[in-house]
């Protein structure tokens, strides 16, 4: 799928790694704020990992998590919509047909906000040899439709056994080195030529310089609710407590 460069307008809101689940329920009552408009936003960037569980081509996926589904299916009538695959997100483009979608091999994503040079990714587009190679096996159409069919089949233990683990898991844990860490995966950016780089994934919410870019860590709203919106002076971090009655 082919889009047009991607024009990101003040005011914009950048949510990331949201992991709607059982475990984090933070993401509904903040869509059903945007849709209220005590939330106001011209553009929605959900930057990747907004439910914890959501894949094209296994419908129990989309079914446990439903009501979110269909608010953002209604927020797009209104409200440019961008939607960065993660992984714990993807294949989406029949779960989300009003919705502007970017898989894994289109990021990061290049754009344009005023005068500057921005990219925007999940974060993940970097990885490892293995984790590239796992990305392209669990995406493929044919694969997911076999695994929900063993799912089903097998009283929905695969979806089972992912809940246990995502149980487990510590989505707000801090990361030693990190700017080391981007600075190793960002070497094929050409950063003296990006002004901005946003990203999500790794939960840190840090922004530093590096290679002449500003680059932006975005929190991970499972971990406080904290979202950014994208202002003259740059990336602003809000808090949904602030704004929910």
């Amino acid at each position: 799928m082919s889009h047009s460069p991607l024009q990101l307008h003040e005011g914009a809101i950048f949510l990331s790694d949201a992991h709607y689940s059982f475990k984090h329920n933070e993401l509904l009552p903040f869509l059903k704020a945007l849709r209220s408009q005590e939330i106001q936003t011209p553009q929605l960037l959900l930057m990747g990992d907004i439910f914890d569980l959501l894949f094209g081509g296994i419908p129990e996926t989309t079914v446990r998590n439903q009501e979110a589904v269909d608010l953002i299916n209604t927020l797009s009538d209104n409200i440019e919509i961008i939607y960065l695959e993660g992984n714990h997100d993807f294949n989406l483009v029949d779960v989300f047909p009003g919705v502007t979608l970017f898989p894994i091999e289109q990021q990061p994503v290049s754009c344009h906000y005023k005068e500057q040079r921005v990219k925007i990714a999940h974060g993940d587009f970097n990885a490892p040899a293995g984790y590239r190679l796992y990305t392209l096996f669990i995406r493929n159409p044919f694969i997911l439709k076999g695994l929900g069919l063993l799912n089903r089949v097998g009283g929905q233990f695969i979806l089972k056994g992912l809940d246990r683990r995502l149980q487990r898991k510590d989505d707000c844990k801090s990361m030693d080195t990190f700017e080391t860490y981007i600075s190793r995966h960002l070497s094929k950016q050409e950063l003296h030529e990006i002004d901005l780089f946003i990203e999500g994934h790794y939960h840190q919410d840090l922004a530093f310089n590096i290679g002449g870019c500003h680059y932006v860590n975005l929190p991970a709203f499972a971990c406080g609710s904290t979202y950014m919106r994208l202002e003259e002076q740059g990336m602003v971090s809000e808090h949904f407590g602030e704004h929910a009655s």
